[in-house]
């Protein structure tokens, strides 16, 4: 049975044949598909910078026909004290059927849900959940190899501070992938064992189909951790050089979320490399997204 959304929050909310069904309506805008949906009005909330996600949502929105109201936080009531909430009880108000928001909290959406009929698309909360993203690395995934059962997919870096990681393990692991993860010890989070086994990179690398590297979150660190990290030292550790790459196999991928911190998460000459997805997925990005509004828009004209 076809799962409908009211918003679009988390990855809990994907069961297999509604990732296989977004990735194919995804894959279908990406071949020339169209659709257009005039009468919708959307706003996008980033209360922290973006420049892929909030980019690739305004070209999607844009390709769909919605029409797009602007938000900007820092000329926003916000400056004055208004709430979250009262915020969007205000967009919805005023007529705004879906906003896309970006929040530095943790599971913000949880009490937005409940108090208006505008909807939620969640574009990243703090280091919770971020399921567009989650998404199109699923789309880029299943356009390399056309399946995710028995792959291995290595989850590499800044892990506890990560909604990708977390997003992406869950539901890759639903759909019969084999997730490991590795990086610094300190930075892992118990809270992943349950989707794999945390291991030594040199160890990892040359098992995965998918090698999944994670942006190093000085944003998040505390004074202390952000004086004390020397990118050369991370990039010799746990970084992937051009030797440590040397260990893929051919037909390995790299994947990596952007902005890349070149020369610590990744060589730089291996960012736009031959085994290199990264543009690729900010590509698919626009299509994903696309399919992910669709399918907000269509949940609300049936309700």
């Amino acid at each position: 049975m076809t799962v409908t959304f009211k918003h679009f929050v988390s990855a809990d909310q994907v069961d297999n044949q509604t990732a296989n069904e977004l990735i194919a309506r995804a894959e279908a805008f990406k071949a020339g598909a169209t659709a257009s949906y005039p009468d919708v009005y959307v706003s996008n909330l980033f209360f922290e910078p973006s420049t892929r996600t909030h980019t690739s949502f305004e070209v999607a929105e844009q390709r769909l026909g919605l029409k797009v109201i602007s938000f900007d936080p820092t000329h926003s009531s916000v400056q004055k004290g208004e709430t979250l909430e009262d915020t969007i009880r205000t967009l919805n108000a005023i007529g705004i059927n879906i906003a896309v928001m970006r929040h530095p909290q943790a599971d913000y959406y949880r009490d937005l849900m409940t108090i208006s009929d505008t909807a939620i698309v969640n574009a990243g909360d703090g280091a919770g959940q971020h399921p567009s993203q989650m998404m199109l690395d699923l789309m880029t995934i299943h356009e390399t190899f056309g399946h995710f059962e028995g792959l291995r997919v290595g989850i590499v870096g800044d892990i506890s501070h990560s909604r990708v990681a977390r997003s992406d393990a869950a539901l890759l692991t639903q759909l019969g992938a084999s997730v490991s993860f590795s990086g610094p010890a300190a930075w892992y989070d118990d809270s992943f064992a349950s989707f794999g086994n945390f291991v030594g990179l040199d160890e990892l690398l040359p098992q995965v189909d998918v090698l999944m590297l994670l942006r190093v979150q000085l944003e998040r660190f505390d004074d202390v951790e952000r004086e004390s990290f020397a990118k050369a030292d991370y990039h010799r550790q746990y970084g992937i050089t051009e030797a440590r790459a040397a260990q893929l196999k051919p037909e390995a991928i790299i994947m990596h979320p952007a902005p890349v911190n070149r020369d610590v998460e990744l060589a730089s000459a291996l960012v736009t490399g031959p085994q290199s997805k990264i543009f690729t997925q900010m590509h698919n990005g626009v299509y994903m997204r696309m399919a992910m509004l669709e399918k907000i828009i269509q949940a609300q004209h049936n309700a």
